[in-house]
């Protein structure tokens, strides 16, 4: 009766159900992988509701690319970061995973493939099956730092393949795509006639300055590419339901598509009249906010880094930028069995790696977002538990 999309196995995970188990019982879990901004404890001003008030929402005059005005609004923030972006390279959607939805819808037919990075955030099978799509996996490896494995990107392209999913910085390595990566994506998309897609809503969370580091692609592309972001990450706004694709690329394939993302947009209009006509001044809040929330990652990673000590069996892998912090534990214990006992013992919760695909044990992924006193006291117990274990740390 039902479509072949939907093939995932739903059941609660054994973590799942110890989590619940623990809420019915009322214990006082600390949870080490919030991702959600408004839950974190940071300051809203009470402007953020009262831009959305404005008597213009009244009127529904759809614009399948959006709002002229709230499209100058994205190409402003971007100026503020020295890019230079036309508002008719701008197309408006509800979200960042709408902005895949059409991009997928654009790029490929059902049966075709994209590639996407590993380990990253698990969304992109969900995302690419809602399409028809397959998603075959290209390696991030670690010597030191995060990189693309060029070589086996090269070889996973098939006749198939139609675009290459950046995740900039990823999710949740944390790592950058560098300028040398980014010439050999060009090359090979060219080449092979492929998109680059690139997720870029962490982008403003770089923990130092590097001239190696490709910030975004909005600013233009030798291929054509698509840049991505929203509200959602850049003014901790997720509920507000604002996102965009900025086109990049040679004019003749950037402008046919547009024309046809359009056409896709016009099918929905989902962005909302509010929001579009309140986008200039939450971009314009968002920065406040933005900056709390970095403040916020800084200092967690800090106190994280601080509080290991040399003889610990457990280390942080180097992090570039984003919301997340990946540990290495001791392979003694398999991932699962660590965030098991983490939370059945300590109370405390956190996501085992293989939740983002990572290829070996054992690393459990941290989220800085957390508040601080929440953050401080897990790691203290998460710490603790590795220490009990005594074993010296492994290499990845």
């Amino acid at each position: 009766m039902f479509s072949s999309r939907f093939h995932w196995d739903l059941r609660p995970n054994r973590l799942t159900r110890l989590l619940d188990e623990k809420r019915r019982k009322g214990a006082p879990v600390l949870d080490l992988t919030e991702s959600n901004p408004t839950r974190a404890g940071f300051f809203y001003p009470e402007e953020v509701v009262r831009a959305l008030a404005d008597p213009r929402a009244l009127r529904y005059d759809p614009e399948p690319a959006g709002s002229p005005a709230a499209r100058e609004a994205v190409c402003r923030y971007y100026a503020g970061a020295g890019d230079t972006v036309d508002p008719d390279r701008v197309l408006l959607t509800a979200s960042t995973s709408e902005a895949y939805a059409y991009l997928f819808k654009l790029l490929a037919d059902p049966g075709d493939e994209v590639l996407a990075p590993r380990p990253s955030y698990p969304l992109f099978e969900f995302l690419a099956a809602m399409e028809s799509l397959r998603v075959v996996p290209y390696p991030l490896v670690f010597h030191g730092g995060w990189s693309i494995d060029c070589r086996a990107l090269a070889a996973a392209v098939t006749g198939r393949t139609r675009a290459v999913v950046l995740v900039n910085p990823n999710n949740p390595t944390g790592s950058f795509l560098k300028r040398d990566e980014l010439r050999f994506l060009i090359d090979l998309c060219r080449e092979r006639k492929l998109a680059i897609v690139s997720d870029e809503v962490f982008a403003d969370f770089a923990f130092a300055e590097d001239a190696r580091r490709v910030r975004t692609l909005a600013g233009g592309c030798e291929t054509l590419a698509f840049s991505m972001s929203g509200l959602s990450k850049i003014a901790g706004l997720p509920q507000m339901k604002l996102g965009w694709i900025v086109i990049a690329g040679p004019a003749a394939a950037a402008g046919e598509a547009r024309e046809k993302l359009e056409l896709i947009a016009d099918t929905y209009l989902s962005v909302g009249t509010p929001v579009q006509h309140a986008a200039a001044r939450l971009l314009e809040l968002g920065g406040g906010i933005r900056s709390q929330i970095a403040s916020r990652v800084r200092a967690n990673l800090d106190s994280l880094q601080a509080a290991i000590s040399p003889e610990s069996a457990c280390r942080v892998l180097p992090v570039e930028g984003g919301w997340y912090a990946t540990m290495q534990a001791p392979r003694i214990l398999r991932e699962e069995e660590w965030a098991l006992e983490l939370l059945g013992e300590d109370d405390v919760l956190v996501q085992p790696g293989f939740f983002y695909d990572f290829e070996s044990e054992a690393f459990l992924v941290l989220s800085l977002l957390t508040r601080p006193e929440v953050f401080r006291e897990g790691c203290r117990r998460l710490l603790r538990r590795v220490a009990r274990h005594a074993l010296p740390a492994e290499a990845p």
